[in-house]
């Protein structure tokens, strides 16, 4: 059995039963990057159940015309699966933080078990690009809790790519490695920074009227 004492996001040990253990600093960016989406979810359920028993209701997320969460719930896009989407959010955010829970207790898990895990937020950043485009060219609005839940998504994704790839998870060539080993911060950093592009340029008359 290797074991590394190693404290980053890249620390992982590996079991002779092909068990894998990350390092307690992506374990944390698990729980943190999970309770954030958590947050939002709640957030956003709260705000859902309060417009049901009062339609005159505004959350409090509804600043204008452009930051306007009351538009987004209001909406078809909002309800994909025939119920409020914040609902899927507790649930898969809720074992994200699970997850980074049990690696910090310790826990280690089969390759499997991390493909599941990178399946999920791989749909997680499909999905949520998606409703970033509705949002923008549809609904014509943006609302706070959904781009705390569009970020945690994006840096959950981003990093569980880059723990599978350095890995050995999933089989790429040894300067991905490299890449993700080096700089596993600059994708999500950058595609943040896209989405914030397309938010600023989307309104750009209303932001600088």
């Amino acid at each position: 059995m290797e074991i590394t004492n190693d404290s980053s996001p890249r620390a992982v040990s590996r079991t002779a039963e092909g068990r894998v253990a990350a390092g307690r600093a992506f374990a944390w960016l698990l729980v943190l990057g999970g309770g954030a989406g958590l947050i939002a979810s709640w957030g956003i359920t709260l705000d859902k159940i309060k417009l049901l028993y009062d339609p005159n209701y505004t959350p409090g997320c509804s600043i204008n015309s452009v930051v306007s969460c009351s538009d987004i719930m209001a909406s078809d896009q909002a309800s994909v699966f025939g119920f409020p989407n914040s609902m899927l959010g507790l649930v898969a955010y809720g074992i994200v933080v699970c997850v980074g829970v049990s690696l910090l207790a310790g826990g280690r898990f089969r390759r499997w078990y991390w493909l599941t895990l990178h399946a999920g937020t791989l749909f997680g950043i499909g999905f949520c690009t998606w409703l970033q485009f509705e949002s923008l060219y549809r609904i014509n609005a943006v609302c706070l809790w959904c781009c705390l839940a569009w970020i945690a998504t994006t840096v959950l994704f981003w990093y569980m790519t880059s723990f599978n790839f350095r890995h050995g998870v999933l089989p790429v060539p040894g300067w991905v490695k490299v890449f993700f080993s080096e700089f596993a911060w600059a994708l999500p950093v950058l595609h943040i920074g896209i989405i914030a592009i397309l938010i600023l340029v989307r309104w750009w008359d209303f932001w600088t009227s």
